[in-house]
């Protein structure tokens, strides 16, 4: 019998607000990534990732009392990344709350710090991360939340990640991330093909069809996604927020509540309703 899929929100963080771009551009302030996260846990949701989309670029990973706060009133699986690059990092991390830590731009840079951090936390708790984006043909790692190219191929790099001892591998498409056009089943589809531990999927994610696309497409293991989420609970949730205002907080002041210019490009969607479609379409998921 088929595994079962699991449907896995994602908030990029800045400071201490629920941030949105495309292609992990251009952030959008939205609100409070706890409130948020919260009105997840009680749709559905059967884990959470918090990626903290400023950390590398800023040299440290700010999420401790948000992750902190989460924990208190969420008690599904929650997978924190951003700005890692010690283990000390994820002990903290972990003693705040998190259940798993993601890490990119220091894997890359200390392929090391993913072994040690195996063997010191268990594997079950490293997940690598790798933003892919295509480029003449062929899929490259980036790091630094998108700002930095590498010179390493996405596939030969995903296995060699396996073999370092990462758990689960989380890969995030650049060029879909954000736009809602669907998910990029080219690599991912290799990518499952050639890798024998979980692999999560992001990026592209514009209705819940692309979601049963992936999972017919690829063995994938799990669906991570942020704008159908993010908008579908947008008005109700940042209206009551008391946002602090660090990045982009014109869309808050101008487009609360009425988001026209994103219903062109992606259909906000509950977390029950995509597994009701995956559901429908004979693909096991948790529904209760």
């Amino acid at each position: 019998m088929p595994h079962s899929v699991r449907v896995i929100p994602r908030l990029d963080i800045k400071g201490p607000n629920l941030v949105k771009g495309i292609h992990l551009e251009g952030l959008r302030v939205l609100g409070k990534p706890w409130n948020f996260a919260y009105k997840y846990y009680l749709e559905g949701a059967d884990e959470l990732i918090y990626i903290d989309a400023v950390a590398s670029l800023y040299g440290r990973n700010g999420l401790l009392e948000i992750v902190k706060k989460t924990a208190e009133k969420i008690f599904i699986p929650l997978t924190v990344g951003g700005g890692v690059r010690t283990l000390d990092d994820i002990k903290a991390l972990l003693r705040a709350g998190a259940d798993k830590v993601a890490i990119n731009t220091e894997a890359v840079k200390n392929p090391e710090l993913i072994t040690l951090a195996a063997k010191a936390f268990g594997s079950q708790c490293i997940v690598a991360s790798i933003q892919s984006k295509l480029i003449d043909g062929k899929y490259f790692v980036f790091t630094d939340n998108a700002r930095e190219s590498t010179e390493l191929d996405v596939l030969t790099w995903a296995k060699r990640l396996v073999d370092l001892g990462a758990g689960e591998l989380l890969i995030t498409s650049i060029d879909q991330e954000g736009t809602g056009k669907g998910y990029d089943l080219d690599i991912i589809s290799k990518i499952c093909e050639e890798i024998p531990i979980p692999v999560i999927a992001c990026g592209g994610c514009g209705k819940p069809e692309h979601v049963s696309a992936l999972v017919k497409g690829a063995a994938i293991d799990a669906v991570c996604a942020s704008s159908i989420f993010h908008y579908k609970y947008f008005s109700e949730i940042a209206e009551n927020d008391n946002y602090e205002a660090e990045g982009n907080i014109e869309f808050l002041k101008s487009n609360r509540g009425s988001l026209e210019f994103m219903k062109s490009r992606l259909t906000g969607m509950a977390i029950k309703e995509v597994k009701d479609v995956l559901t429908s379409s004979g693909i096991p998921c948790r529904t209760s």
